[in-house]
């Protein structure tokens, strides 16, 4: 009996390590990795922007008037292509391509099939709250006027806060496209649980492709 209850005492000690040692490594092991894994994907980005070459640019002309879209090549799958820099919160952050569950332990990650940032449309971009580098840990933080920049191969994309709202992870809507230029951040709500869904919306005020958003909204707006 006394041989029985030892090994039942031995048996609670030994998961109640190893339960916590996982939540240890979830919260914070996985910052770790994360720390090197950015750096490395920073310096990469650094090395490949003297190589990107001229972008390729498109003129529209409508009305005698001619406005330049700079175009971008949309990167493959768990590739490294932008910074995200939110400095409200102090978060600097390479972002990759995809939103798989490896790609998001890299860092946020642009969702497939809507534009990249800068592009007219509604960019989308998704981050963990609090593991693996925890980039979107502030993001409840983030008010109208706050401002957001990503920089691609094409320049540097200023966005500002126009919306911050909580939604249940079945509302994919928040992903649709929309007229003007805009980036749709999402994350886990509350912090520690992902029962909900944080969301930033975030409108094109400064970038290369400015001009050109600003025009095609001037067009869809005239009267016929």
């Amino acid at each position: 009996m006394r041989r029985n209850v030892q090994i039942i005492g031995w048996t609670l000690i030994w998961s109640g390590i190893f339960i916590f040692g996982y939540l240890a490594w979830q919260l914070y092991g996985t910052d770790v990795v994360n720390a090197r894994v950015q750096a490395e994907a920073m310096s990469t980005l650094e090395r490949r922007r003297p190589d990107a070459g001229t972008p390729v640019v498109e003129e529209v002309e409508q009305e005698g008037v001619v406005i330049e879209h700079v175009l971008e090549d949309v990167p493959g799958e768990g590739v490294g292509f932008a910074m995200l820099r939110v400095p409200k919160v102090g978060l600097e952050a390479v972002v990759f391509e995809g939103v798989g569950t490896q790609t998001l332990a890299y860092g946020p990650g642009h969702m497939p099939g809507t534009p990249l940032p800068g592009q007219p449309g509604n960019a989308v971009i998704s981050g963990h709250r609090t593991t693996h580098g925890r980039p979107f840990h502030d993001f409840d933080q983030l008010v109208v006027g706050d401002l957001v920049e990503v920089e691609t191969g094409i320049g540097t994309h200023v966005y500002e806060v126009r919306e911050s709202f909580i939604v249940a992870p079945t509302d994919v809507w928040v992903t649709d496209s929309r007229p003007g230029a805009w980036l749709t951040l999402t994350t886990c709500n509350p912090k520690y649980s992902a029962r909900e869904r944080l969301i930033v919306t975030a409108e094109l005020v400064s970038g290369p492709n400015v001009e050109y958003v600003q025009h095609l909204d001037a067009l869809a707006v005239s009267p016929p």
